[in-house]
């Protein structure tokens, strides 16, 4: 077992692999930046070095800076969470020509997976159905405008470097895609240290559903069932389910097992996540691998009973997949290793406007997190007098839900968000309180155009100002 692990991350991810290093004797160390060192999350490691200024730029995804204080600090290996250096392979090789171990896939898969464009021509190869792309796109503005107009529109400009909803512009005709093309490359400069970008065919209200895999250095792969990220804003997931609800378990068993086979294919080595948009008329279509720990990954630990975080740390000593699950009550071999136990939802809260879904940094002036009860989790990096600033993700929390069935996971999630307060800023708090009353998202009714709908619903407005922000 590794003694310290250093953590190249902020936030709710910080706060979240600290608790499980602890719980499994592992020293941890965060690695910060200026703006970040007075924050709860900084508090709660063994040790907090800062790297750098708020800008990512100059801490987060700064290499040199963050190898420099691993080293000094004597970690033996590094954790990038997820956004940042996650799904950077070249960091990745520093990291291991440094002597300590990366917590996350080979740079080899990483190479594959982390760059998006790379990973959809291999998922072709192998037989996954994917809509049309773009490769990379390159050259002038004009050329790039060019290159992506071939697929037709719609379509979604996305970031070959990284994902999580950064970078994601949808474009509906000419007149806009020069612009998209522009703010595109400025948002995944700033959030992966990368410019390039490609284009999709953009389908028009499906559904988001995800495949958990977890391999080892052998190659071996287990599907850990599926996750539903259809409630989404700004094309980011702000709620999040497993199982996934309304669609036959047939299907998703053989797409679940299927994204294992693929990946087991390619010596996938570490925790992945497949990414599909599902409809009906044309089932799933790949999407992306997302080669690192989801922000969603909490739902999947919920009714798979596996510990996702400890998980990676033994796929990083090396051990294998059938033994880590074994440990945690899943039989090995193919799906399925036996049923999800119940169902668990994820709101995520963030710092920003209800109505417009902006963010709104500022200083938290009350912070009061609901009572604590059985079947609720809660993942924070923040408390009162924290200041949410404008250099990183707005998310303030995460809260998890995990009861029976679906219905019951819906009412308790309702419940907890009405306790929880926030003030200083603005939350979305409200929207999300009103998605748990609506009825389509009742019925299993979801897609990716579900909280325009609800915003654009009747007296929705006048709703949210009878709610507590």
């Amino acid at each position: 077992m590794f003694k310290k692990v250093a953590i190249a991350n902020r936030g709710a991810v910080a706060a979240r692999l600290i608790q499980t290093f602890g719980k499994m004797g592992v020293k941890s160390v965060v690695l910060c930046s200026e703006a970040d060192r007075g924050l709860p999350y900084a508090g709660m490691a063994d040790e907090c070095v800062v790297i750098g200024p708020p800008p990512p730029r100059d801490s987060y995804l700064n290499h040199e800076a963050v190898l420099r204080a691993a080293k000094a600090s004597g970690a033996e290996a590094i954790h990038p969470g997820w956004g940042f250096l996650s799904e950077e392979a070249e960091f990745a090789r520093k990291v291991l020509a440094e002597g300590l171990a990366f917590i996350g896939p080979s740079p080899e898969c990483l190479s594959i997976m982390g760059h998006k464009v790379a990973a959809r021509k291999k998922m072709a190869e192998l037989g996954l159905p994917i809509s049309p792309s773009t490769e990379e796109l390159t050259g002038s503005l004009e050329e790039k405008a060019q290159q992506a107009r071939a697929i037709g529109f719609p379509l979604m400009i996305k970031p070959a470097g990284g994902g999580g909803g950064i970078g994601m512009i949808p474009v509906l005709g000419e007149d806009k895609l020069k612009k998209a093309l522009e703010t595109a490359e400025s948002q995944a400069l700033r959030g992966f240290g990368s410019q390039a970008l490609y284009a999709e065919k953009l389908m028009v209200n499906p559904r988001h559903v995800e495949f958990q895999v977890v391999a080892d250095r052998t190659g071996r792969a287990r599907p850990l069932w599926e996750r539903d990220c259809s409630i989404q804003r700004r094309r980011q997931k702000i709620l999040e389910e497993a199982g996934a609800p309304a669609i036959d378990q047939e299907s998703l068993a053989l797409m679940a097992q299927k994204s294992a086979d693929v990946l087991s294919k390619l010596n996938y080595d570490h925790l992945g996540t497949v990414e599909t948009l599902y409809d009906r008329a044309s089932g799933f279509n790949f999407l992306e691998v997302n080669p690192r720990l989801q922000v969603e990954h909490a739902v999947t630990e919920k009714v798979s009973g596996v510990n996702l975080v400890a998980t990676q740390i033994r796929l990083a000593l090396g051990q294998g997949v059938d033994e880590i699950l074994a440990d945690f009550g899943l039989e090995a071999g193919s799906w399925p290793m036996r049923p999800p136990q119940g169902h668990a939802l994820e709101a995520r809260i963030y710092a920003e406007d209800p109505l417009r879904f902006l963010p709104s940094p500022g200083k938290i002036t009350l912070f009061r997190p609901p009572q604590p009860r059985a079947g609720l989790t809660l993942i924070s990096a923040y408390a009162q007098g924290s200041e949410v600033t404008p250099f990183y993700d707005p998310m303030m929390a995460q809260v998890i839900v995990h009861t029976s069935d679906r219905l019951s996971s819906i009412k308790m999630m309702s419940e907890v968000l009405a306790e929880f307060e926030i003030l200083g800023l603005k939350t979305n708090l409200p929207f999300l309180r009103l998605m748990m009353d609506y009825e389509p998202y009742l019925a299993g009714n979801i897609h990716t155009g579900l909280s325009e709908q609800l915003v654009c619903s009747e007296n929705y407005q006048a709703r949210l100002e009878g709610l507590k922000c």
